[in-house]
Protein backbone atom coordinates (compact mmCIF):
# COMPACT_ATOMS: atom_id res chain seq x y z
CA UNK A 1 0.00 0.00 0.00
CA UNK A 2 1.41 3.38 -1.04
CA UNK A 3 1.96 5.87 1.75
CA UNK A 4 1.04 9.54 1.38
CA UNK A 5 4.14 11.66 0.86
CA UNK A 6 3.89 15.06 -0.87
CA UNK A 7 7.67 15.10 -1.37
CA UNK A 8 7.77 11.78 -3.19
CA UNK A 9 8.27 11.73 -6.96
CA UNK A 10 5.93 8.74 -7.30
CA UNK A 11 2.35 9.64 -8.25
CA UNK A 12 0.88 6.92 -6.02
CA UNK A 13 2.50 8.63 -3.04
CA UNK A 14 1.75 12.33 -3.68
CA UNK A 15 -1.74 11.67 -5.12
CA UNK A 16 -2.52 9.03 -2.55
CA UNK A 17 -5.92 7.35 -2.86
CA UNK A 18 -6.10 6.44 0.84
CA UNK A 19 -5.32 10.04 1.84
CA UNK A 20 -7.95 11.41 -0.55
CA UNK A 21 -10.60 9.06 0.84
CA UNK A 22 -9.66 9.98 4.40
CA UNK A 23 -9.84 13.66 3.41
CA UNK A 24 -13.35 13.25 1.99
CA UNK A 25 -14.49 11.47 5.17
CA UNK A 26 -13.01 14.27 7.27
CA UNK A 27 -14.71 16.90 5.11
CA UNK A 28 -18.07 15.16 5.30
CA UNK A 29 -17.79 14.85 9.08
CA UNK A 30 -17.00 18.57 9.44
CA UNK A 31 -19.11 20.16 6.70
CA UNK A 32 -21.39 21.74 9.32
CA UNK A 33 -18.67 22.43 11.91
CA UNK A 34 -19.13 26.20 12.02
CA UNK A 35 -16.22 26.83 14.39
CA UNK A 36 -13.79 24.92 12.15
CA UNK A 37 -15.16 26.48 8.98
CA UNK A 38 -14.73 29.97 10.42
CA UNK A 39 -11.15 29.15 11.40
CA UNK A 40 -10.39 27.92 7.88
CA UNK A 41 -11.97 31.00 6.30
CA UNK A 42 -9.98 33.29 8.55
CA UNK A 43 -6.77 31.46 7.66
CA UNK A 44 -7.55 31.90 3.95
CA UNK A 45 -8.03 35.65 4.16
CA UNK A 46 -5.16 37.82 2.77
CA UNK A 47 -3.13 39.70 5.38
CA UNK A 48 -1.54 43.10 4.82
CA UNK A 49 2.25 42.89 4.87
CA UNK A 50 4.05 46.19 4.39
CA UNK A 51 3.08 47.45 0.94
CA UNK A 52 1.67 44.10 -0.13
CA UNK A 53 -0.24 41.09 1.15
CA UNK A 54 0.45 37.50 2.06
CA UNK A 55 -1.87 34.53 2.06
CA UNK A 56 -1.49 31.29 4.00
CA UNK A 57 -3.44 29.19 1.51
CA UNK A 58 -5.19 26.02 2.65
CA UNK A 59 -4.28 22.36 2.89
CA UNK A 60 -6.22 19.86 0.83
CA UNK A 61 -8.13 18.81 3.96
CA UNK A 62 -9.05 22.36 4.93
CA UNK A 63 -10.13 23.23 1.40
CA UNK A 64 -12.16 20.02 1.16
CA UNK A 65 -14.09 20.99 4.29
CA UNK A 66 -15.10 24.26 2.62
CA UNK A 67 -16.08 22.47 -0.57
CA UNK A 68 -18.30 20.10 1.43
CA UNK A 69 -19.87 22.92 3.46
CA UNK A 70 -23.57 23.44 2.71
CA UNK A 71 -24.23 26.49 4.92
CA UNK A 72 -25.36 29.32 2.58
CA UNK A 73 -23.85 32.23 4.51
CA UNK A 74 -20.49 30.43 4.78
CA UNK A 75 -20.50 29.73 1.06
CA UNK A 76 -21.09 33.41 0.39
CA UNK A 77 -18.19 34.21 2.70
CA UNK A 78 -16.00 31.85 0.64
CA UNK A 79 -16.94 33.79 -2.49
CA UNK A 80 -16.18 37.13 -0.82
CA UNK A 81 -12.75 36.01 0.36
CA UNK A 82 -11.95 34.41 -3.01
CA UNK A 83 -12.59 37.73 -4.74
CA UNK A 84 -10.61 39.54 -2.03
CA UNK A 85 -7.62 37.25 -2.65
CA UNK A 86 -7.79 37.66 -6.41
CA UNK A 87 -7.90 41.45 -6.13
CA UNK A 88 -5.06 41.47 -3.59
CA UNK A 89 -2.63 39.63 -5.86
CA UNK A 90 -3.87 40.18 -9.40
CA UNK A 91 -5.94 43.32 -9.07
CA UNK A 92 -8.82 43.79 -11.50
CA UNK A 93 -6.72 42.60 -14.45
CA UNK A 94 -7.85 39.68 -16.61
CA UNK A 95 -5.26 38.16 -18.95
CA UNK A 96 -6.48 37.19 -22.43
CA UNK A 97 -5.25 34.35 -24.64
CA UNK A 98 -6.38 32.02 -27.41
CA UNK A 99 -5.77 28.33 -28.12
CA UNK A 100 -4.16 27.35 -31.43
CA UNK A 101 -4.82 23.79 -32.58
CA UNK A 102 -1.94 22.44 -34.65
CA UNK A 103 -3.01 18.85 -35.28
CA UNK A 104 -5.78 16.48 -34.25
CA UNK A 105 -3.90 13.31 -35.14
CA UNK A 106 -3.80 11.19 -31.98
CA UNK A 107 -2.94 7.60 -31.06
CA UNK A 108 -4.76 7.57 -27.71
CA UNK A 109 -8.17 6.11 -26.99
CA UNK A 110 -9.50 8.75 -24.56
CA UNK A 111 -13.25 8.19 -24.14
CA UNK A 112 -14.09 11.89 -23.60
CA UNK A 113 -12.19 13.36 -26.58
CA UNK A 114 -13.27 13.22 -30.25
CA UNK A 115 -9.63 12.99 -31.35
CA UNK A 116 -9.44 9.39 -30.07
CA UNK A 117 -7.93 6.89 -32.48
CA UNK A 118 -11.13 4.92 -33.09
CA UNK A 119 -13.01 7.98 -34.37
CA UNK A 120 -12.82 7.29 -38.12
CA UNK A 121 -15.23 9.97 -39.36
CA UNK A 122 -13.65 13.09 -37.89
CA UNK A 123 -11.54 14.98 -40.42
CA UNK A 124 -7.86 14.62 -39.51
CA UNK A 125 -5.69 17.61 -40.14
CA UNK A 126 -2.18 18.82 -39.39
CA UNK A 127 -1.12 22.38 -40.13
CA UNK A 128 1.85 23.02 -42.39
CA UNK A 129 4.20 25.80 -41.32
CA UNK A 130 2.60 28.09 -43.88
CA UNK A 131 -0.82 27.29 -42.41
CA UNK A 132 0.53 27.96 -38.91
CA UNK A 133 1.74 31.31 -40.17
CA UNK A 134 -1.70 32.10 -41.62
CA UNK A 135 -3.42 31.15 -38.35
CA UNK A 136 -1.02 33.36 -36.39
CA UNK A 137 -1.70 36.33 -38.68
CA UNK A 138 -5.45 35.80 -38.21
CA UNK A 139 -4.96 35.78 -34.43
CA UNK A 140 -2.72 38.85 -34.56
CA UNK A 141 -5.33 40.66 -36.61
CA UNK A 142 -7.76 40.12 -33.72
CA UNK A 143 -5.22 41.53 -31.24
CA UNK A 144 -3.97 38.40 -29.48
CA UNK A 145 -0.46 38.39 -27.99
CA UNK A 146 -0.55 35.09 -26.08
CA UNK A 147 -1.34 31.62 -27.42
CA UNK A 148 -1.72 28.13 -26.00
CA UNK A 149 -0.81 25.58 -28.65
CA UNK A 150 -2.61 22.24 -28.68
CA UNK A 151 -1.89 18.98 -30.49
CA UNK A 152 -2.90 15.35 -30.20
CA UNK A 153 -0.36 12.74 -29.17
CA UNK A 154 1.06 11.07 -32.26
CA UNK A 155 4.81 10.34 -32.49
CA UNK A 156 4.63 10.07 -36.28
CA UNK A 157 2.46 13.06 -37.17
CA UNK A 158 3.19 15.31 -34.17
CA UNK A 159 6.75 14.57 -33.01
CA UNK A 160 8.50 17.06 -30.76
CA UNK A 161 10.37 18.40 -33.80
CA UNK A 162 7.06 19.43 -35.36
CA UNK A 163 5.98 21.23 -32.19
CA UNK A 164 9.34 23.04 -32.02
CA UNK A 165 9.05 24.08 -35.67
CA UNK A 166 5.58 25.47 -34.99
CA UNK A 167 6.80 27.44 -31.95
CA UNK A 168 9.59 28.92 -34.05
CA UNK A 169 7.13 29.85 -36.80
CA UNK A 170 4.74 31.47 -34.35
CA UNK A 171 7.43 33.65 -32.80
CA UNK A 172 8.77 34.61 -36.25
CA UNK A 173 5.53 36.17 -37.54
CA UNK A 174 5.48 39.97 -37.30
CA UNK A 175 2.37 41.28 -39.03
CA UNK A 176 1.57 45.00 -39.00
CA UNK A 177 1.81 45.84 -35.27
CA UNK A 178 1.12 42.24 -34.26
CA UNK A 179 3.38 39.83 -32.40
CA UNK A 180 2.76 36.68 -30.42
CA UNK A 181 4.87 37.34 -27.34
CA UNK A 182 4.18 34.20 -25.32
CA UNK A 183 3.50 30.64 -26.49
CA UNK A 184 2.17 28.28 -23.84
CA UNK A 185 2.21 24.60 -24.72
CA UNK A 186 -0.46 21.99 -24.00
CA UNK A 187 0.85 18.71 -25.36
CA UNK A 188 1.12 15.16 -24.05
CA UNK A 189 3.42 14.11 -21.24
CA UNK A 190 6.94 13.64 -22.53
CA UNK A 191 10.57 13.16 -21.50
CA UNK A 192 12.94 15.43 -19.59
CA UNK A 193 14.98 15.77 -22.79
CA UNK A 194 11.94 17.01 -24.72
CA UNK A 195 11.00 19.42 -21.94
CA UNK A 196 14.50 20.87 -22.19
CA UNK A 197 13.90 21.39 -25.92
CA UNK A 198 10.62 23.19 -25.18
CA UNK A 199 12.37 25.37 -22.62
CA UNK A 200 15.09 26.24 -25.14
CA UNK A 201 12.38 27.13 -27.68
CA UNK A 202 11.18 29.88 -25.32
CA UNK A 203 7.81 28.55 -24.24
CA UNK A 204 5.85 30.19 -21.46
CA UNK A 205 3.82 27.73 -19.39
CA UNK A 206 3.70 23.98 -19.95
CA UNK A 207 0.09 22.91 -19.45
CA UNK A 208 -1.14 19.36 -18.96
CA UNK A 209 -4.58 18.47 -17.67
CA UNK A 210 -4.72 15.42 -15.46
CA UNK A 211 -8.29 14.72 -16.65
CA UNK A 212 -8.90 12.67 -13.47
CA UNK A 213 -6.82 11.91 -10.40
CA UNK A 214 -8.80 8.72 -9.70
CA UNK A 215 -6.32 6.11 -10.95
CA UNK A 216 -8.82 3.33 -11.67
CA UNK A 217 -11.11 5.70 -13.56
CA UNK A 218 -8.15 7.23 -15.36
CA UNK A 219 -7.07 3.86 -16.73
CA UNK A 220 -10.63 3.04 -17.87
CA UNK A 221 -11.02 6.44 -19.55
CA UNK A 222 -7.69 5.95 -21.34
CA UNK A 223 -7.94 2.30 -22.40
CA UNK A 224 -5.32 2.46 -25.16
CA UNK A 225 -2.31 4.51 -26.16
CA UNK A 226 0.61 5.96 -24.19
CA UNK A 227 -1.73 8.15 -22.14
CA UNK A 228 -3.00 4.97 -20.44
CA UNK A 229 0.06 5.13 -18.14
CA UNK A 230 -1.34 7.05 -15.14
CA UNK A 231 1.94 7.46 -13.28
CA UNK A 232 3.91 8.65 -16.31
CA UNK A 233 1.20 11.24 -17.03
CA UNK A 234 0.80 12.40 -13.43
CA UNK A 235 4.54 12.75 -12.89
CA UNK A 236 4.98 14.87 -16.04
CA UNK A 237 5.22 18.19 -14.17
CA UNK A 238 8.21 16.95 -12.20
CA UNK A 239 9.97 16.00 -15.42
CA UNK A 240 9.06 19.37 -16.94
CA UNK A 241 10.58 21.20 -14.00
CA UNK A 242 13.63 18.94 -14.11
CA UNK A 243 13.91 19.98 -17.76
CA UNK A 244 14.08 23.64 -16.72
CA UNK A 245 10.50 24.74 -17.34
CA UNK A 246 9.65 27.21 -14.57
CA UNK A 247 5.91 27.54 -15.05
CA UNK A 248 3.49 24.61 -15.23
CA UNK A 249 -0.29 24.57 -15.43
CA UNK A 250 -2.60 21.99 -13.83
CA UNK A 251 -6.24 21.11 -14.45
CA UNK A 252 -8.78 18.31 -14.30
CA UNK A 253 -11.73 17.72 -16.61
CA UNK A 254 -14.61 18.10 -14.21
CA UNK A 255 -17.42 15.65 -14.89
CA UNK A 256 -15.32 12.53 -15.44
CA UNK A 257 -15.17 11.58 -11.74
CA UNK A 258 -16.73 12.72 -8.46
CA UNK A 259 -15.76 16.36 -8.12
CA UNK A 260 -14.77 16.22 -4.45
CA UNK A 261 -12.22 13.50 -5.22
CA UNK A 262 -10.84 15.48 -8.15
CA UNK A 263 -10.63 18.65 -6.10
CA UNK A 264 -8.64 16.99 -3.32
CA UNK A 265 -6.26 15.44 -5.86
CA UNK A 266 -5.77 18.78 -7.60
CA UNK A 267 -4.86 20.59 -4.38
CA UNK A 268 -2.55 17.72 -3.39
CA UNK A 269 -0.76 18.04 -6.74
CA UNK A 270 -0.24 21.75 -6.08
CA UNK A 271 1.09 20.94 -2.59
CA UNK A 272 3.46 18.38 -4.12
CA UNK A 273 4.93 20.90 -6.56
CA UNK A 274 5.44 23.39 -3.74
CA UNK A 275 7.02 20.73 -1.50
CA UNK A 276 9.43 19.39 -4.13
CA UNK A 277 10.20 22.41 -6.32
CA UNK A 278 9.47 25.33 -4.01
CA UNK A 279 6.87 26.73 -6.39
CA UNK A 280 3.30 25.71 -7.01
CA UNK A 281 1.40 25.66 -10.30
CA UNK A 282 1.59 28.86 -12.35
CA UNK A 283 -1.99 28.23 -13.49
CA UNK A 284 -4.94 26.00 -12.69
CA UNK A 285 -7.65 25.51 -15.31
CA UNK A 286 -11.23 24.43 -14.60
CA UNK A 287 -12.68 22.83 -17.75
CA UNK A 288 -15.89 20.80 -17.72
CA UNK A 289 -16.81 17.95 -20.09
CA UNK A 290 -18.56 19.38 -23.15
CA UNK A 291 -20.25 17.96 -26.23
CA UNK A 292 -17.98 17.31 -29.21
CA UNK A 293 -18.43 15.28 -32.38
CA UNK A 294 -19.04 11.72 -31.11
CA UNK A 295 -18.77 12.68 -27.41
CA UNK A 296 -21.96 13.13 -25.36
CA UNK A 297 -21.38 14.62 -21.87
CA UNK A 298 -24.44 12.75 -20.61
CA UNK A 299 -22.55 9.47 -20.97
CA UNK A 300 -20.58 10.51 -17.88
CA UNK A 301 -22.38 10.34 -14.54
CA UNK A 302 -20.46 13.04 -12.68
CA UNK A 303 -21.55 16.30 -14.28
CA UNK A 304 -21.68 19.34 -11.99
CA UNK A 305 -24.11 22.23 -12.00
CA UNK A 306 -23.09 25.87 -12.29
CA UNK A 307 -23.35 26.61 -8.57
CA UNK A 308 -21.11 23.68 -7.66
CA UNK A 309 -18.71 24.75 -10.40
CA UNK A 310 -18.55 28.26 -8.92
CA UNK A 311 -17.89 26.82 -5.47
CA UNK A 312 -15.04 24.68 -6.81
CA UNK A 313 -13.40 27.71 -8.43
CA UNK A 314 -13.70 29.74 -5.23
CA UNK A 315 -12.20 26.97 -3.10
CA UNK A 316 -9.26 26.59 -5.49
CA UNK A 317 -8.58 30.33 -5.14
CA UNK A 318 -8.67 30.04 -1.35
CA UNK A 319 -6.41 26.98 -1.31
CA UNK A 320 -3.85 28.10 -3.92
CA UNK A 321 -4.06 31.90 -3.67
CA UNK A 322 -1.14 32.83 -5.91
CA UNK A 323 -1.98 30.70 -8.93
CA UNK A 324 -3.42 32.09 -12.14
CA UNK A 325 -6.89 30.62 -12.66
CA UNK A 326 -8.24 30.00 -16.16
CA UNK A 327 -11.73 29.53 -17.56
CA UNK A 328 -12.10 28.98 -21.29
CA UNK A 329 -14.80 29.49 -23.89
CA UNK A 330 -16.11 26.04 -22.99
CA UNK A 331 -18.25 28.04 -20.58
CA UNK A 332 -21.01 30.52 -21.38
CA UNK A 333 -20.81 34.28 -20.89
CA UNK A 334 -22.99 34.02 -17.77
CA UNK A 335 -20.87 31.31 -16.16
CA UNK A 336 -17.63 33.12 -16.99
CA UNK A 337 -18.99 36.33 -15.49
CA UNK A 338 -19.82 34.50 -12.26
CA UNK A 339 -16.39 32.87 -12.07
CA UNK A 340 -14.67 36.23 -12.60
CA UNK A 341 -16.15 37.19 -9.24
CA UNK A 342 -14.59 34.26 -7.37
CA UNK A 343 -10.98 34.26 -8.47
CA UNK A 344 -10.54 33.70 -12.22
CA UNK A 345 -7.61 35.73 -13.60
CA UNK A 346 -7.31 34.49 -17.21
CA UNK A 347 -9.87 33.88 -19.96
CA UNK A 348 -9.67 32.86 -23.58
CA UNK A 349 -11.41 34.98 -26.18
CA UNK A 350 -12.75 34.33 -29.70
CA UNK A 351 -11.45 30.75 -29.46
CA UNK A 352 -11.74 28.21 -32.22
CA UNK A 353 -11.03 24.63 -31.17
CA UNK A 354 -10.64 23.25 -34.68
CA UNK A 355 -7.42 22.78 -36.63
CA UNK A 356 -7.05 25.74 -38.98
CA UNK A 357 -10.20 27.39 -37.68
CA UNK A 358 -9.03 31.00 -37.46
CA UNK A 359 -8.44 31.46 -41.17
CA UNK A 360 -11.99 30.39 -42.03
CA UNK A 361 -14.70 33.04 -42.09
CA UNK A 362 -17.38 30.68 -40.77
CA UNK A 363 -16.62 28.73 -37.61
CA UNK A 364 -15.77 25.14 -38.70
CA UNK A 365 -17.09 22.24 -36.65
CA UNK A 366 -15.64 19.19 -38.38
CA UNK A 367 -12.35 19.18 -36.42
CA UNK A 368 -13.46 20.81 -33.15
CA UNK A 369 -12.21 19.28 -29.91
CA UNK A 370 -15.27 20.59 -28.06
CA UNK A 371 -18.23 22.89 -28.60
CA UNK A 372 -17.51 26.52 -27.76
CA UNK A 373 -20.21 28.06 -25.57
CA UNK A 374 -18.94 31.66 -25.62
CA UNK A 375 -18.64 32.54 -29.32
CA UNK A 376 -18.19 36.31 -29.00
CA UNK A 377 -15.47 38.17 -30.89
CA UNK A 378 -12.37 39.29 -29.04
CA UNK A 379 -13.56 42.89 -29.28
CA UNK A 380 -16.84 41.92 -27.63
CA UNK A 381 -15.02 40.06 -24.84
CA UNK A 382 -12.65 43.00 -24.26
CA UNK A 383 -15.55 45.45 -24.07
CA UNK A 384 -17.50 43.11 -21.77
CA UNK A 385 -14.56 42.82 -19.39
CA UNK A 386 -14.25 46.60 -19.16
CA UNK A 387 -17.97 47.04 -18.66
CA UNK A 388 -17.77 44.61 -15.71
CA UNK A 389 -14.89 46.56 -14.15
CA UNK A 390 -11.95 44.43 -15.34
CA UNK A 391 -8.82 45.53 -17.20
CA UNK A 392 -8.28 43.31 -20.27
CA UNK A 393 -4.55 42.56 -20.22
CA UNK A 394 -2.41 41.33 -23.10
CA UNK A 395 0.73 41.61 -20.96
CA UNK A 396 3.58 39.09 -21.28
CA UNK A 397 6.22 41.19 -19.53
CA UNK A 398 6.99 38.89 -16.60
CA UNK A 399 7.76 35.99 -18.90
CA UNK A 400 10.06 38.07 -21.09
CA UNK A 401 11.73 39.84 -18.15
CA UNK A 402 12.58 36.53 -16.49
CA UNK A 403 9.98 36.89 -13.75
CA UNK A 404 8.92 33.23 -13.94
CA UNK A 405 8.77 30.26 -11.59
CA UNK A 406 9.87 31.02 -8.05
CA UNK A 407 10.82 34.60 -9.05
CA UNK A 408 7.25 35.33 -10.13
CA UNK A 409 5.78 33.57 -7.12
CA UNK A 410 8.10 35.44 -4.74
CA UNK A 411 6.92 38.77 -6.14
CA UNK A 412 3.32 37.64 -6.15
CA UNK A 413 3.48 36.35 -2.58
CA UNK A 414 4.86 39.69 -1.41
CA UNK A 415 2.18 41.59 -3.30
CA UNK A 416 4.91 43.39 -5.26
CA UNK A 417 3.86 42.06 -8.65
CA UNK A 418 1.13 44.72 -8.72
CA UNK A 419 3.75 47.46 -8.95
CA UNK A 420 4.50 46.50 -12.55
CA UNK A 421 1.51 44.42 -13.70
CA UNK A 422 -1.08 47.19 -13.41
CA UNK A 423 0.72 49.72 -15.67
CA UNK A 424 1.80 46.92 -18.04
CA UNK A 425 -1.83 45.87 -18.43
CA UNK A 426 -2.86 49.45 -19.23
CA UNK A 427 -0.12 49.83 -21.84
CA UNK A 428 -1.07 46.59 -23.60
CA UNK A 429 -4.71 47.61 -23.48
CA UNK A 430 -3.74 50.88 -25.20
CA UNK A 431 -2.01 48.84 -27.92
CA UNK A 432 -5.19 46.85 -28.46
CA UNK A 433 -7.35 49.96 -28.54
CA UNK A 434 -5.14 51.64 -31.15
CA UNK A 435 -4.61 48.67 -33.43
CA UNK A 436 -7.71 46.47 -33.25
CA UNK A 437 -10.63 47.87 -31.25
CA UNK A 438 -13.98 49.05 -32.53
CA UNK A 439 -14.80 52.71 -31.95
CA UNK A 440 -17.14 51.88 -29.07
CA UNK A 441 -14.56 49.67 -27.38
CA UNK A 442 -11.83 52.29 -27.90
CA UNK A 443 -13.95 54.97 -26.24
CA UNK A 444 -14.70 52.79 -23.20
CA UNK A 445 -11.06 51.65 -23.03
CA UNK A 446 -9.44 55.05 -22.92
CA UNK A 447 -11.90 56.18 -20.27
CA UNK A 448 -10.90 53.14 -18.20
CA UNK A 449 -7.18 53.82 -18.73
CA UNK A 450 -7.64 57.42 -17.58
CA UNK A 451 -9.30 56.28 -14.37
CA UNK A 452 -6.95 53.36 -13.73
CA UNK A 453 -3.84 55.52 -14.18
CA UNK A 454 -4.86 57.39 -11.03
CA UNK A 455 -4.51 54.16 -9.06
CA UNK A 456 -0.81 53.71 -9.82
CA UNK A 457 0.75 54.61 -6.44
CA UNK A 458 4.23 55.66 -7.56
CA UNK A 459 4.45 59.02 -9.31
CA UNK A 460 7.46 58.01 -11.40
CA UNK A 461 5.82 54.80 -12.62
CA UNK A 462 2.64 56.69 -13.47
CA UNK A 463 4.60 59.30 -15.38
CA UNK A 464 6.51 56.70 -17.43
CA UNK A 465 3.36 54.68 -18.13
CA UNK A 466 1.51 57.80 -19.31
CA UNK A 467 4.37 58.77 -21.62
CA UNK A 468 4.45 55.25 -23.07
CA UNK A 469 0.71 55.31 -23.69
CA UNK A 470 1.07 58.71 -25.38
CA UNK A 471 3.74 57.18 -27.63
CA UNK A 472 1.50 54.22 -28.44
CA UNK A 473 -1.29 56.57 -29.47
CA UNK A 474 0.91 58.85 -31.56
CA UNK A 475 3.16 56.32 -33.31
CA UNK A 476 3.67 52.68 -34.22
CA UNK A 477 5.97 52.15 -31.24
CA UNK A 478 4.82 49.12 -29.25
CA UNK A 479 5.86 46.67 -26.55
CA UNK A 480 6.62 49.01 -23.62
CA UNK A 481 6.94 47.22 -20.32
CA UNK A 482 8.11 47.51 -16.73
Amino acid sequence: MAKYDPKSLCADDFINDEEIRATLEYAEANKNNVELIDQILEKARPVKNGNGCTCAGLTHREASVLLACEIPEKIEKMYEIAEEIKLAFYGNRIVLFAPLYLSNYCVNGCLYCPYHLKNKHIARKKLTQEEVRAEVIALQDMGHKRLAIEAGEDPVNNPIEYILDCINTIYSVHHKNGDIRRVNVNIAATTVENYKKLKDAGIGTYILFQETYHKESYEKLHPTGPKHDYNYHTEAMDRAMEGGIDDVGLGVLFGLELYKYEFAGLIMHAEHLEAVHGVGPHTISVPRVKKADDIDPDMFDNGIDDETFTKIAACIRLAVPYTGMIVSTRESEDVRKRLLQVGISQVSGASRTSVGGYTQEERPHDTEQFDVSDQRTLDEVVRWLMETGHIPSFCTACYREGRTGDRFMSLCKNGQILNCCHPNALMTLAEYLEDYASEETRKIGYKMIEEEMKRIPKDKVREIAQQNINDIRSSNRRDFRF
